[in-house]
């Protein structure tokens, strides 16, 4: 089960284990507190500034959003005494809590991720695991999937961190049998907890990773904050968010999108932070003309001296080759499986990898 190296993803993990060995998907629905209205203002039911939130933060009505979850084979819900590491894994920017299943296809009638989790669980490469697939737009009209710069639905993936902080994953914890509880606000409880968490996501959802797990920039419509968009797309960076280190241990960025923010800036906050970050997975393809110049290669640069000793492993994973696809984002969830909680092989220096893979 000890994992170091990034591989490509063997063909048979994409298809689909006997029945025993699969495990289920479920729909659930949950209340959250904390996203952005129909005015651009953050509806929050915590203390949270107009300074910190870059915008006006008020009280409002709670609303209703969905996620999927994957649970693995033989997960019994009245069993108490065991446990389980719980993955947060992000769609991209015209995707939704259906796009790692749907948008990924499916084979032997199963969809294709969940039959990589189910191999990764089966073969013994990986602990059994729960996935969420959330939906990342914490937005009143989170349906809405549409790229619209101007849109109070784009404006909600800069603002997930909140919801993710303080709804969702008390949802989770509260309804599952994980590991991680963040009702224990303990120094040895944070510590414990962030430990049995991972988050990951392709595109913008590898943004969201970086710039709201790691503590980047929040953006905007330059209509409504102003300034010209430096990457043409009606979007300016406006206030930083406060990070997630406290509560993830392992992040994952697959072909993360152009507005994340430069290494430099990333890596100081990961160094600057109280907790150290013991696994950073990137990876893109080399011929993404979406991600890989705009998104991937500024992330990366210059990350890894900032950081200093506050990064732990660290994986820069190039696809010879790949393009902005599900090829690349697969390669991604299942070698960040395999390196994030004690999926790791033990080891006393961090690994730091650069590495092109043909798949």
């Amino acid at each position: 089960m000890r994992n170091s190296e990034a591989a490509a993803l063997p063909e048979e993990y994409s298809r689909a284990v006997i029945k025993i060995q699969q495990g289920t998907l479920e729909e659930i629905s949950y209340s959250t507190g904390n996203y952005i209205n129909q005015f651009r203002q953050l509806v929050t039911n915590h203390n949270i500034s107009a300074i910190e939130a870059g915008r006006e933060a008020v009280l409002g009505d709670p609303i209703i959003k969905k996620c999927n979850v994957y649970l693995p084979a033989g997960y019994d819900q009245s069993d108490k005494d065991r446990r389980y590491d719980v993955l947060y894994l992000l769609h991209g920017v015209g995707g939704s809590r259906y796009e790692w299943l749907s948008g990924n296809g499916k084979i032997n009638g199963n969809y294709t991720i969940c039959n990589i989790f189910d191999n990764l669980i089966a073969k013994g490469d990986i602990n059994p695991m729960i996935v969420i697939f959330p939906e990342g737009r914490s937005a009143y009209d989170w349906t809405d999937t549409a790229f619209n710069p101007d849109g109070t639905n784009l404006l909600g993936f800069y603002y997930f961190d909140y919801e993710l902080r303080y709804d969702l994953i008390p949802f989770i914890e509260s309804r599952y049998n994980t590991y991680a509880k963040i009702q224990d606000t303990s120094t040895e409880g944070i510590t414990y907890s962030r430990l049995h968490r991972a988050l990951a996501g392709l595109s913008m959802g590898g943004m969201q990773t970086l710039n709201l797990g790691l503590g980047g920039y929040r953006c905007d419509s330059a209509v409504f904050a102003g300034g010209v968009s430096g990457w043409k797309n009606g979007l300016v960076t406006t206030v930083p968010a406060p990070g997630m280190l406290d509560l993830f241990a392992y992040t994952g960025a697959f072909s993360n999108a152009p507005t994340s923010s430069d290494g430099k800036y990333l890596g100081a906050r990961i160094g600057s932070g109280s907790f150290k970050l013991h696994l950073l997975y990137m990876t893109c393809g080399d011929a993404d003309d979406v991600a890989y110049g705009a998104g991937y290669s500024k992330a990366v640069k210059g990350l890894r001296e900032a950081a200093g000793e506050n990064l732990g492993d660290y994986y820069k994973i190039l696809i010879k080759g790949g393009i902005h696809d599900f090829n690349v984002w697969n390669n991604g969830a299942y070698n960040f499986s395999r390196l994030a909680f004690e999926n790791r092989k033990e080891h006393k220096e961090p690994y730091h990898i650069d590495k092109i893979l043909c798949v």
